[in-house]
């Protein structure tokens, strides 16, 4: 998945703000590790530039604040360098589900990406707090992640009017596959390899015997300070 922001032509941009200050924000954020002002709301927030971590994202791409945040998972390190291609899947297996990565490959509940690559399931959920997220294409929102309520829901929202759309990377696809009846039904030896890779803003192909879920790619590149 990272290897699409080394390959961008042009910095992500935001909001109100100017062309070129959004230029020298954006270099700033992918050259240093130092803290930096962001608008968020009617207030400044610091936020701490991160190596970039990926959410996997549920929502209506049109919105631009839902529920459900409970539904979306982190991966804090790229899980692209650290999947198994397809054609490996029998050495995944023969190895008791333990991928050269060192993460455990499940049976009922695994993910495929958009070149064929088996990954390691995400985190779930995010953490309440506040994160700069880019599509890494012509915006960067703040994105807000409440705690969760009374009955377990989590609110979000992105600030300046961005969708989830907007920063979601469209070149990285992702999709969560679970068994439609049994298990053993549901395997990556079923993926259609022909299928990948998959074109940016396609959905993932589908597997015989597993249900799919498809889910929107963000790249988060700093967090407020303290979340």
């Amino acid at each position: 998945m990272l290897r699409h922001i080394l390959k961008a032509p042009h910095p992500p941009t935001a909001g109100r703000l100017t062309g070129s200050l959004l230029f020298v924000i954006t270099m700033i954020f992918m050259a240093t590790l130092s803290p930096m002002a962001f608008a968020a709301g009617d207030a400044q927030t610091i936020f701490k530039r991160i190596p970039t971590q990926f959410i996997a994202a549920l929502g209506d791409p049109n919105a631009s604040s839902g529920n459900n945040a409970q539904t979306w998972g982190l991966w804090s390190v790229d899980p692209g360098p650290r999947g198994v291609r397809l054609k490996h899947y029998e050495q995944l297996e023969a190895a008791g589900g333990v991928a050269p990565a060192r993460w455990l490959f499940d049976s009922s509940d695994w993910w495929l990406e958009e070149n064929g690559l088996i990954m390691e399931q995400p985190e779930f959920s995010l953490i309440p707090g506040e994160y700069i997220v880019t599509g890494n294409r012509k915006t960067i929102s703040v994105l807000t992640v409440h705690a969760a309520d009374e009955n377990g829901n989590q609110r979000w929202e992105l600030d300046k009017g961005a969708t989830l759309h907007d920063v979601t990377h469209l070149g990285c696809r992702s999709a969560r596959y679970t068994p439609a009846s049994s298990t053993t039904a549901c395997s990556p030896a079923q993926a259609p390899r022909s299928a990948f890779r998959v074109s940016p803003g396609e959905p993932m192909p589908p597997v015989a015997g597993c249900n799919k879920q498809d889910y929107a790619v963000l790249f988060i590149i700093a967090v407020a300070a303290d979340s």
